[in-house]
């Protein structure tokens, strides 16, 4: 079955509930661990009184994982696409339980916390999330991991996406398999355990998170502090338009026109006349500022028509700006500018076509005109994005 066949079968074609919990651990060469974490699964459930199974997901491993996780009592699934997405995403399209629980295959989690995540589960919430944090083992961590790298990227997540989650990138956590329609999973790289808590924070899931141990890991860490800390960053970036494109281009655009004005009407700022210069550093913050504010809206279109993201912030503002909004704006903002330019030509010929001596007018008038074209022609742009709605 292909990863894409895979994930439709874990999202939207849900099978029968045949056990209470599904263990799911995602596996690659670790045959010096993968025996235990099945054994400590498996026992933890029936010392529980839970009705389980452990599935692995083998990544294409080279070592003896497979054949020892089935001697274990695992059931294993192969996934030959190398990925922690992809490996768990076939593990989710083969389990068969009501509740889901995630764990790695390292040893640095105890799956005798399983009873406690059920019970979460149980008393009504739909994601799970184990807090390393404050239990974290000597040696288990690296320092640049738990002073800088997890608190940062959680931080962020926390800021854009509203979750409230202490530990965002804890393996081990624990969701309903019927809400992995609504979360829509389809990352195949590390970034996977950040898509899953951003969708649920979209689809305002209930979240629940509790203390959970962290321990050192068996064998050799197969994490890259610097590709995979880039890679959820950049996750996190790109599924927030607001704060990649929107916020920072009205910051440019906003200071540039503070700029422009300062220049413009010749106010004497830290004691000294802003001259050519100051109007052209203006202009060129202004334009590029209204450039990044139009592609993060349409960052925004393209997330809720193509993606169906949940975009209450894009919706609202839909609500009360159409079409003919933008056409209109921006083709009062192109004319101003028209109009000073022509003004500044009438006044250049009518002086004899001399020296040209209203620079910074004339900088203000293309920079109007600019905006104006951005303005007019984003607006066709942000419709044509929503005809996908429409057609729909």
């Amino acid at each position: 079955m292909s990863l894409l066949e895979q994930t439709d079968t874990a999202n939207r074609g849900m099978p029968v509930d045949e056990f209470t919990v599904s263990v799911v651990i995602p596996c690659l060469n670790e045959e010096e661990n993968i025996e235990a974490c099945v054994t400590q699964a498996l026992e933890a459930m029936e010392r529980a009184g839970i009705d389980g199974e452990v599935v692995v997901a083998d990544n294409a491993s080279e070592d003896r994982s497979a054949e020892l996780a089935t001697a274990a009592g695992a059931r294993v699934v192969s996934e030959p696409r190398r990925g922690y997405g992809s490996a768990y995403l076939a593990g989710f399209a083969a389990a068969r339980g009501k509740y889901i629980v995630m764990g790695d295959a390292d040893l640095t989690y105890d799956f005798n916390e399983i009873p406690k995540f059920v019970k979460h589960l149980d008393d009504g919430a739909e994601l799970v999330m184990g807090d390393r944090m404050d239990n974290i083992q000597p040696g288990a961590m690296p320092w640049l991991h738990r002073y800088v790298g997890n608190p940062v990227l959680s931080g962020i997540l926390n800021f854009f996406f509203k979750t409230g989650i202490s530990d965002a990138h804890c393996g081990m956590r624990a969701l309903r398999r019927d809400v992995l329609p609504r979360l829509d999973l389809r990352t195949t790289g590390m970034e996977f355990a950040s898509e899953m808590v951003i969708r649920a924070g979209k689809e305002n899931l209930r979240i629940s998170e509790f203390p959970i141990d962290y321990h050192p890991r068996g064998g050799e860490s197969k994490l890259n502090t610097w590709s995979d800390g880039w890679r959820h960053l950049r996750f996190l970036l790109v599924h927030s338009p607001t704060h990649l494109f929107v916020a920072p281009g009205a910051i440019l655009a906003g200071l540039g026109l503070l700029v422009s004005l300062i220049s413009l009407l010749q106010i004497d700022l830290f004691g000294r006349e802003w001259q050519l210069h100051t109007m052209i550093a203006g202009a060129l913050l202004t334009i590029v500022g209204t450039q990044i504010v139009a592609l993060g809206l349409c960052a925004h279109a393209y997330g809720a028509y193509f993606m169906g993201e949940k975009d209450p912030w894009f919706d609202r503002m839909r609500d009360r700006f159409r079409l003919e909004h933008g056409l209109v704006l921006g083709g009062v903002i192109a004319t101003v500018g028209f109009i000073v330019a022509a003004v500044i030509v009438g006044q250049w010929i009518a002086d004899g076509a001399g020296q040209l001596s209203e620079e910074r007018t004339a900088i203000a008038a293309t920079m109007l005109i600019i905006v104006g074209v951005q303005v007019f022609f984003s607006s066709f742009l942000l419709s044509i994005l929503g005809l996908r709605r429409r057609d729909s």
